[in-house]
């Protein structure tokens, strides 16, 4: 049997939008208002994105765009975000930020880097498991034998303790005699 390729959802529709929050947060408690701010979010795009069925399940939000809407804390989410929206050929809509801050920006860059060079470089990585594996036995049996010097002094003053009161239960038993 040949494995069937999935193929990637195609962009139907792509669309930026500015969208106004304070109003729909102004209307519930203050814990209540990140929340209600990634509702209205949902609810706006279901509205506007062609979403037939209604569904928010079908609006996922990127990770940037949730954490610039709790960025100053869930009781105070911004009053209108500028976002971008993608709808596919499945019926899923993203949504992520336009205008992404620059500390974020450098922060995914960094990430990006990182992760390149630990593809590219998959011997050294290799290598420096063996080194790490090495070390790691060489800690665990220098660990056993501590543990076993530990056990035979443990077993040694064991030993001296008995002999001594037994020695003293001998003798007293002769001197009853």
């Amino acid at each position: 049997m040949a494995a069937k390729k999935t193929e990637d959802p195609k962009i139907i529709l792509e669309r930026e939008y500015i969208i106004p929050l304070r109003r729909t947060w102004l209307k519930v408690p203050e814990y209540k208002r990140g929340k209600k701010a990634v509702k209205a979010i949902k609810l706006f795009l279901v509205r506007h994105m062609k979403v037939y069925d209604r569904d928010i399940r079908k609006i996922k939000i990127d990770v940037t765009l949730n954490n610039e809407l709790r960025f100053r804390g869930i009781r105070s989410p911004p009053a209108k975000i500028k976002i971008k929206a993608k709808k596919f050929d499945n019926e899923l809509v993203t949504v992520e930020l336009t205008e992404v801050p620059e500390f974020v920006k450098f922060r995914q860059a960094k990430l990006e880097k990182s992760k390149v060079k630990i593809n590219s470089a998959p011997e050294k990585v290799k290598k420096e498991e063996k080194k790490i594996e090495s070390v790691e036995t060489k800690e665990k049996e220098e660990a056993a034998k501590e543990e076993n010097l530990k056990l035979a002094k443990e077993q040694a003053r064991e030993k001296k303790h008995v002999s001594k009161v037994e020695e003293e239960r001998i003798q007293r038993k002769a001197l009853a005699k």
